[in-house]
């Protein structure tokens, strides 16, 4: 054999040697990260506490990457805090409502959904029908969830916090009245003492908006009433116009319910009920 022949052998066998040690660390550094992926694995597995907390610095690393990319700070579960649900998500009747009420007081249908929701749900277990309860609403705060009277009224059903404070125990306390589905249970419950109080819806109605211990209650009970039959139309699925300019209504003020109003003070709630 040539000086050259032996040459190109002797490169070939090295080209082999190459190529078969290559082939070697390659297949053993996978089975070396095989056994990585494995054996962190079951680690993760038998310790809970480990894969908590790397799944923490995870979700750390790609909120704080959010906050470089775009400038806000990532929040995943803000979506758990949103009062809303999808109205074709409801049954048909629920729909309607909560589709006719979007239109006439001017609010996204969404968070009317999950009110609307929640009043069926409670006005069964209540024995209330829910379109009452909406009717209270509507005519109490237009479904603003912060609204507040001049005498301390708050919230989408117009509670009186200081004087029901007891009744948001059980949710944390009086700053759950600014909650709208917190703010409807407890309304509800007033509303429910109300009528076993009177004896009547109607009379339930008065005592509700604090006109007990006057003559008048400015309107409130046809007011709600009205609202209600609408509602209960609507509920039933009767096609009812709305006004061409249909405008928000205040929330309108409040006599102090429950107790009476002092002697001195009387007056002054006369004159706001008869305003609202």
């Amino acid at each position: 054999m040539t000086a050259l022949g032996k040459m190109a052998q002797g490169l070939r066998t090295f080209a082999g040697d190459v190529t078969e040690g290559f082939f070697e660390i390659t297949h053993n550094g996978f089975a070396l990260v095989g056994l990585a992926v494995v054996f962190a694995a079951i680690t993760l597995t038998a310790r809970p506490d480990l894969r908590q907390a790397g799944e923490e610095k995870l979700m750390s690393w790609l909120q704080s990457r959010q906050v470089a990319t775009v400038g806000i700070e990532a929040e995943p579960d803000a979506i758990d805090r949103a009062t809303a649900t999808d109205p074709k998500d409801l049954p048909r009747e629920q729909a309607a409502v909560a589709y006719w009420l979007s239109r006439k007081y001017r609010v996204a249908p969404e968070p009317l959904g999950a009110l609307v929701a929640e009043a069926y749900e409670v006005g069964q277990r209540t024995k209330l029908d829910p379109t009452l309860i909406l009717a209270i609403m509507a005519v109490e705060s237009s479904f603003n969830p912060f609204a507040q009277s001049a005498v301390g009224a708050q919230g989408l059903m117009q509670v009186m916090t200081k004087i029901h404070s007891d009744k948001y125990q059980g949710f944390g306390g009086t700053l759950a009245a600014f909650d709208p589905v917190t703010n409807l249970r407890v309304g509800v419950k007033v509303l429910q003492e109300s009528i076993a109080r009177a004896g009547s819806l109607e009379g339930g109605l008065k005592h509700y908006v604090g006109a007990a211990n006057l003559e008048g209650d400015g309107g409130y009970a046809e007011k709600v009433m009205s609202e209600h039959a609408r509602l209960h139309q609507v509920a039933k699925g009767r096609a009812l116009p709305l006004p061409a300019a249909q405008q928000a209504r205040p929330a309108p003020a409040r006599a102090l319910p429950v107790a009476a109003p002092a002697p001195a003070a009387r007056e002054e709630k006369v004159a706001l009920l008869a305003a609202s």
